[in-house]
């Protein structure tokens, strides 16, 4: 009798020995991984950082004490670290697991061992996370070098970025099972990832959008953990926290879901 796709995952700790084997394969190319993971994002900072930080000077943020001014560093850098998380579990949750899944046949050389695919599914995504949060990590080392800030709350910030990373690796996952090719990865980058860049209040604030594309902008993963992150870099805490944590949880939960359905509609054809 076939199962649905749909049931309810059938998880255990047999993840584990996959998310090993993709850390002892990894941990050859650590340093050339962290290198190309933080260039880009420092690239941004720097640019937009400190050149239009010169010309922008401060911008008004909206805290639970008010309205603020803050330097235009410390408002990209809150958001651009958040965007990284995305980046980082959005690249290996595509570009690594499809290799793993489809061109290396990797999965299935796994699923001849006791391990089922729901496992796999599972390491996968933890696996992106853990990249994403490892990437996250080394910038922050960076943005704690140049003073961009030195709140204690980072560290509940560095927990948010987690969340973040696993989000975003669920939500990943959903377009790797349904790629037939690397190319198929460019429509989530460009009509999904870089317009929400661009409405989550990572380089503006949202308050310069229209009010219909605000709507939109308020439901977005990247917008909720923008809004969890910024203020703990201001020495703040967010303002309504819990809607933004639960919104990052319905994601998790709904994608997470769906990826695994739908992978394993691809294994079962």
């Amino acid at each position: 009798m076939n199962q649905s796709i749909w049931r309810v995952p059938d998880l255990s700790l047999r993840w584990w020995p996959v998310f090993l084997r993709n850390l002892l394969v990894w941990r050859k190319l650590a340093i050339p991984s962290l290198v190309g993971n933080i260039a880009e994002p420092l690239m941004w900072l720097v640019a937009f950082g400190y050149g239009m930080g010169a010309l922008v000077g401060e911008v008004h943020v909206t805290t639970t004490a008010g309205e603020t001014r803050v330097p235009y560093i410390l408002f990209l850098a809150s958001g651009s670290i958040c965007m990284s998380a995305m980046n980082a579990a959005s690249f290996e949750a595509l570009y690594s697991a499809f290799s793993r899944m489809h061109v290396q046949k990797t999965w299935d050389g796994i699923m001849n061992a006791p391990v089922s695919l729901d496992n796999i599914v599972l390491a996968e995504m933890l696996w992106a996370a853990f990249k994403s949060i490892f990437t996250v990590t080394a910038i922050l080392c960076v943005m704690l070098a140049l003073g961009i800030s030195a709140s204690p709350k980072l560290l509940a910030a560095w927990l948010v970025l987690l969340g973040a990373g696993i989000t975003f690796s669920c939500i990943a996952l959903i377009f790797n099972a349904l790629a037939k090719g690397y190319d198929f990865f460019t429509y989530y980058f460009t009509l999904f990832l870089t317009p929400m860049m661009f409405l989550s209040g990572v380089f503006f604030p949202r308050e310069q959008l229209p009010p219909p594309l605000r709507a939109v902008s308020d439901w977005l993963p990247l917008t909720n953990a923008v809004e969890l992150v910024r203020p703990m870099f201001m020495g703040q805490w967010p303002a309504d926290g819990l809607r933004d944590v639960l919104v990052l949880a319905a994601y998790t939960v709904v994608a997470f879901w769906v990826a695994l359905a739908l992978t394993r509609k691809r294994f079962a054809s």
